[in-house]
């Protein structure tokens, strides 16, 4: 039994039009649309929006960090994104970090991120990051939930990288969540696999069950060992919505 990384899940108050910006920033076509998400497809995830009625009321704490080539691929791509309607955003980050913080039109933060050899060739996500008590002990869970292999490691971050795509990180951060995610992960079954058994699996690695009011849904809503709810999803779909 295994899962893996399927989606990166945006709440949306205008969940076509926020796909459109983020479709543009990325250079990548919308890939599924009906009333109940807008998909982006992407390297090793699709990146999904949803809509909801509730604002967003604190800093996220899943967010992407876009890659760059050169110092000016940097401002060329900062440019651009301002100019689809992407604005600054301070996270505390100071004025002396080499990366730049921007918000999109919902305001969900994310990160231009300056050239680094490791994220060279990658496509436009250089990673999905998230915010952890313990940025070790949250990797090891996530790599039983997406299969990825705990690739490198610091004092304060922990790295898994896939097969393809984005890395998916976690960065220690002291803030304490205060309502449910505006961005989550979904992980689904490889195929033949067993949903109850995977979700059983998760639930023994640390998970805990979480109610985000889904209702009879065909998937299982779940939280990590740092409350961040994540989906695991039914084995096929071309719907995450439907599990059809």
């Amino acid at each position: 039994m295994a899962t893996r990384l399927d989606n990166v899940v945006v709440d949306a108050a205008d969940p076509l039009a926020l796909a459109g910006f983020w479709s543009a920033a990325l250079g990548v076509p919308i890939s599924y649309q009906d009333e109940n998400e807008v998909d982006v497809g992407l390297p090793g995830f699709d990146l999904c929006f949803v809509p909801v009625s509730e604002p967003k009321v604190e800093q996220n704490r899943v967010h992407l960090d876009l890659a760059s080539e050169s110092a000016e691929d940097q401002a060329a791509i900062v440019a651009r994104l301002l100019d689809l309607g992407a604005r600054p955003a301070d996270v505390g980050q100071g004025p002396e970090v080499p990366w730049v913080v921007l918000a999109d039109p919902e305001g969900n933060e994310f990160c231009v991120l300056e050239q680094r050899d490791e994220y060279s060739g990658i496509g436009p996500v250089a990673a999905i990051v998230v915010a952890a008590h313990d940025s070790l002990a949250m990797a090891r869970f996530w790599a039983e939930a997406t299969g990825r292999p705990l690739t490198r490691s610091g004092p304060d971050w922990a790295s898994l990288r896939g097969e393809t795509g984005a890395w998916l990180e976690f960065i220690e951060s002291p803030a304490v969540k205060q309502a449910k995610n505006r961005v989550h992960l979904d992980v689904r079954p490889r195929p033949g696999d067993d949903h109850a058994a995977d979700v059983s699996r998760l639930l023994a690695a640390g998970a805990g069950p979480a109610d985000v009011g889904q209702g009879d849904s065909p998937w299982t809503v779940l939280a990590d060992p740092d409350g961040n709810e994540f989906c695991v999803l039914r084995p096929a779909r071309p719907s995450i919505r439907t599990g059809d």
